[in-house]
């Protein structure tokens, strides 16, 4: 066991987190801030922090409602309603020490109870259990001790899941096996807590507006109308209050928001906006313009072209002829060479869009081990250096799949592509990727047709809903480790469904899961299960499962939000956060930019340096 501990010290040295203890928060000077505006297209569809699994939804949760712990803006793990932590020498065992008298509060600011251990030990007795339908529970129960058991009703005590509150302020996880990265999944919208009582209280009404949550972070939504506004107001009992600058959050609905930003940022009425491609050109030309832009930065959420192995699309596409098709690997192949990426980024970043194309799923420079990026581990290594985009492997697996699926499949194979309708680049660039493919394999081989939706509830009517033969999908990491990229392709989760792919079958189980198990398995060697996750990888990537493209964020925009003073952090719910955040009296043009980042670069190299060395001490 004593390795276990060592190894756990070592990747939590890597990661710059601390064991035991935690670091002292440093006291920011007082700042002052403007009100934030913004407009939006997509509304949420719910407020139930406990069940959400979408980025727009945790937006809500992350300033909201307060964890365990939490990130600065230079990336280093800060204690929040935990004031210190140890592991017991197995790694198994994580007490936690609560801050005390953090307040839950209602969403007219009205104190209701205070923040105990016991809160957590309720979110995940409903988050575990199946009828809530939590899309993130899997995230905590294969983590926690007896926890899937619990979730599959093989078990019915809860007592006998590996979470408990020891005293009022204190809170012990139990671990199923040691998980180097544990604390890292604390930032996520799985380890959140709430009130047992209240949550009892609302019932199926949970979560259904405003008033029927509590709020213990840094803001509380005081107004909540659908398809009009949404107000988050800083809440004034908030224990950290001192470092929330921005009073207010306003949001206003506007289904053509994505379109009318621009001009709305150029009148004063928000106070930030994406810069689409197609007018970037006519900001840069001029002047007064051009002063208010810069890059926008890029982010750990991995972006993709996937194939639906389980199409529910409607019968004029032809799915079982579909179907067919993608079942065969050289069709697929065919797809995967013959996309040009870089013509496809061309939409989101005219002037560098190398900057955001990825030949991997995990992104670079997200973990590594021995000095050694993870990208760069294993197969991956050959992967990560290649362009995918090769016309004459492209037409050789066209002619290949044609003669294979001759009699089988017909011809052209009807692709439907879905995008939402209210983005420009997306509009722009599922017709260029149409185009790119069908002149290059040829119309007689496939017809990509693109099918536009509205922003709110995409996902749900297109990806989760097997609406789609090919779609862009994207995911963000939960917590520092590869495995955190594997969720998307497992058994059990709503995106492609490879596991009902044919012939990759052994042993009754799908080859990549397969896979993925083992690597999660291996728990004290570092190196290994990189190794392990690294083939997993490389396995979905060269059997073109799907099309590695990019990761998020880029782009250019004109913002009044001060850059790099967000929470920081590649994964979990950080960079959703206000707090920290000043709204300045005018946007940062791209040198200021470029002056700041180069600060952020080298203080964060100095705060992650000073982290390691207390970590080992």
């Amino acid at each position: 066991m004593k390795k276990v501990f060592a190894l756990l010290l070592l990747v939590a040295l890597i990661l710059t987190i601390p064991v035991a203890g935690c670091a002292k928060k440093p006291v920011a000077p007082a700042k002052t801030s403007a009100d934030f505006k913004t407009v939006y297209s997509g509304e949420l569809t719910t407020l139930n922090y406990l069940v959400t699994g979408t980025t727009n939804e945790q937006v809500v949760a992350a300033n909201g409602v307060d964890g365990l712990i939490e990130y600065d803006n230079l990336g280093v793990l800060q204690p929040s309603l935990a004031t210190s932590w140890e592991v017991s020498k197995d790694g198994l065992v994580w007490t936690f020490h609560l801050r005390k008298g953090v307040k839950w509060v209602t969403y007219q600011g009205k104190d209701y109870a205070e923040v105990v251990a016991q809160d957590w030990v309720d979110a995940l007795k409903y988050t575990f259990d199946p009828k809530n339908a939590s899309k993130t529970a899997n995230i905590a129960y294969d983590a926690l001790k007896n926890g899937a058991k619990y979730f599959k009703g093989e078990i019915k005590d809860f007592s006998q899941v590996g979470v408990k509150a020891v005293d009022k302020y204190t809170l012990q996880y139990t671990l199923e096996k040691p998980i180097p990265y544990f604390l890292t999944m604390l930032s996520y919208v799985s380890f959140l807590p709430v009130n047992g009582k209240f949550l009892a209280e609302q019932g199926s009404k949970f979560g259904t507006d405003n008033k029927t949550i509590l709020y213990n972070g840094a803001y509380i939504v005081s107004v909540f109308e659908p398809q009009n506004q949404r107000i988050m107001i800083r809440n004034e009992k908030y224990w950290d209050a001192a470092h929330v600058y921005i009073k207010t959050l306003n949001y206003k609905y506007n289904k053509e928001a994505v379109t009318l930003a621009p001009e709305m940022f150029l009148r004063g009425e928000i106070s930030g906006t994406g810069i689409s491609t197609a007018s970037l050109d006519s900001w840069m030309k001029d002047p007064a313009k051009k002063a208010m832009v810069h890059p926008a930065s890029t982010s750990f959420y991995s972006y993709f072209y996937a194939f639906n192995f389980d199409p529910k699309f409607d019968a004029k596409y032809d799915p079982a002829n579909w179907k067919v098709a993608v079942n065969n690997v050289n069709f697929r192949k065919a797809i995967f060479y013959g996309l040009d990426r870089k013509v496809a980024m061309l939409t989101a970043e005219p002037y560098s869009p190398e900057r955001r194309i990825s030949n991997t799923i995990t992104p670079a420079n997200f973990v590594a081990v021995g000095g050694k990026d993870y990208t760069k581990t294993g197969p991956l290594t050959a992967i990560s250096a290649r362009d995918s985009f090769d016309k004459t492997q492209a037409i050789s697996f066209r002619d290949k799949a044609k003669q294979e699926l001759a009699g089988k499949a017909t011809f052209p194979v009807k692709i439907p592509m879905p995008y939402r309708s209210d983005s420009p680049d997306w509009t722009n660039r599922v017709q260029v990727v149409e185009q790119q493919l069908e002149t290059l394999l040829g119309k007689d081989f496939i017809d990509v047709i693109p099918v536009g939706y509205p922003a709110t509830n995409f996902l749900g009517v297109t990806r989760r809903a097997g609406n789609y033969a090919i779609e862009e999908c994207n995911w963000g990491p939960d917590y520092a480790d590869p495995e955190t990229y594997t969720d998307p392709f497992v058994a059990g989760s709503n995106y492609n469904w490879p596991e009902k792919s044919t012939g990759y079958i052994e042993n009754g189980k799908f080859k990549y899961q397969t896979m993925v198990d083992a690597a999660k398995a291996e728990v004290t060697d570092i190196a290994k299960r990189y190794g392990l996750f690294a083939a997993a990888e490389a396995f979905l990537i060269n059997e073109a499962f799907l099309i590695p493209y990019g990761i998020g964020g880029g782009g250019y925009e004109a913002t009044k939000l001060e850059p790099f003073t967000y929470p920081y952090a590649p994964f979990g719910m950080s960079e959703l956060k206000f707090k920290g955040q000043v709204v300045l009296d005018k946007p940062m043009d791209s040198a200021a930019y470029d002056a700041a980042y180069k600060k952020w670069l080298a203080d964060r190299a100095d705060a992650l340096s000073k982290a390691a060395t207390t970590t080992t001490k």
